[in-house]
């Protein structure tokens, strides 16, 4: 008898939590000791009081396992709610890069018109180097990094992702 395995899906998880100390090790800890993988991880205050807080993680897994992560972090006492954005239904999701790029001559004007067309802005420059600073959906910057690399790519700092429900509800 085989046992159908189920594939691993991306969830976008949109956590509201108090905006306390210690917080973000409680969840990281959980993911760590169930043995389940964080893929992009971001936290931002989000309100006038500095009372709270949100959190976006990207993960992987199968449905059943998703919903294991979603029950066990409403249980943790500071967290308000919790939203799988991928199942919620459309959403848009983001990330902003920092792309420092060196290079002269022909590969420099090549760099300029790559960021050109994928919108990324100089945000330094010196007469070897430039900084790009670009956001939109990962594959976008993954693309933007790749082409990058054959230009001189010395270094990469991503924020990692956000997300956010369309329409005009709230999460």
């Amino acid at each position: 008898m085989k046992i159908k395995q189920q594939s691993a899906e991306r969830h976008v998880l949109a956590i509201t939590v108090d905006n306390e100390a210690g917080i973000l090790a409680k969840i990281a800890g959980l993911f760590t000791a169930r043995g389940y993988n964080i893929d992009s991880l971001t936290v931002a205050d989000i309100s006038d009081d500095h009372a709270v807080s949100r959190i976006t993680i990207v993960t992987n897994g199968p449905p059943a396992v998703i919903d294991q992560i979603q029950a066990q972090l409403e249980r943790l006492v500071p967290v308000h709610k919790v939203v799988d954005l991928t199942e919620e239904g459309p959403h848009v999701e983001r990330e902003l890069a920092l792309v420092k790029v060196a290079g002269t001559g022909e590969k420099r004007v090549e760099a300029l018109r790559l960021a050109d067309i994928f919108r990324a802005r100089p945000v330094d420059t010196t007469t070897e180097s430039f900084i790009f600073e670009i956001t939109g959906p990962p594959d976008k910057l993954d693309s933007f990094i790749a082409l990058m690399r054959e230009l001189g790519l010395v270094e990469v700092g991503r924020t990692g992702i956000v997300g956010m429900m369309r329409g005009a509800q709230g999460a």
